[in-house]
């Protein structure tokens, strides 16, 4: 029986069975370009579709290994705005970055140049708030190269920024002849 024109019925034990009106490979071909986030909430439709049977909501839930209150917020979201709405996530877009592309390429330079003589990020931190006037929090500088650049917290210097190459040369010769006597 349809009541009121909405697509769900209600049994005699006063559980509320919601009608889905896409065919089972319809509710495939959608999964397969989702989220696993959205992807759940089809899956949810699929075991509607193929049970006859009324389910609740906690068999649902138990079922797909979710909370049987999203069982009841999806069943509802599908009722208002049907498939659509169950596709879209709802989430926001990312933040903006609080870096712009002329930063970026400046701490680009800077940690890239092996003479910078930067040792740490709070040396860094002080970099950016004298040399690009722009006041950031440690952790966002922190996290922003490490992700763009892939620096780390700790790490061994290769070398002394202020040693001198003829020094080095010399030293290489003569230790690779006291390491051959």
């Amino acid at each position: 029986m349809l009541l009121c024109g909405l697509n769900y019925k209600y049994n005699m034990a006063g559980l509320k069975k919601i009608i889905v009106k896409e065919s089972i490979k319809e509710l495939r071909a959608f999964q397969k370009g989702v989220s696993t986030t959205v992807s759940k909430r089809i899956i949810m439709l699929i075991a509607i579709k193929r049970n006859s049977e009324q389910q609740s909501k906690r068999v649902l839930s138990m079922a797909l290994g979710i909370d049987a209150n999203s069982v009841t917020n999806w069943k509802k979201l599908y009722e208002e705005k049907g498939i659509e709405g169950l596709l879209s996530d709802g989430r926001v877009g990312f933040k903006p970055s609080v870096v712009t592309a002329e930063e970026h390429e400046a701490l680009s330079k800077k940690l890239k140049d092996p003479k910078n003589g930067i040792r740490g990020y709070k040396e860094l931190l002080a970099w950016v708030s004298t040399e690009l006037s722009k006041e950031m929090k440690y952790i966002t500088l922190l996290k922003y190269t490490e992700r763009h650049f892939g620096s780390k917290i700790k790490v061994a210097r290769k070398s002394h920024i202020k040693k001198e190459e003829k020094a080095v040369k010399a030293f290489k010769k003569t230790s690779v002849k006291n390491v051959r006597n």
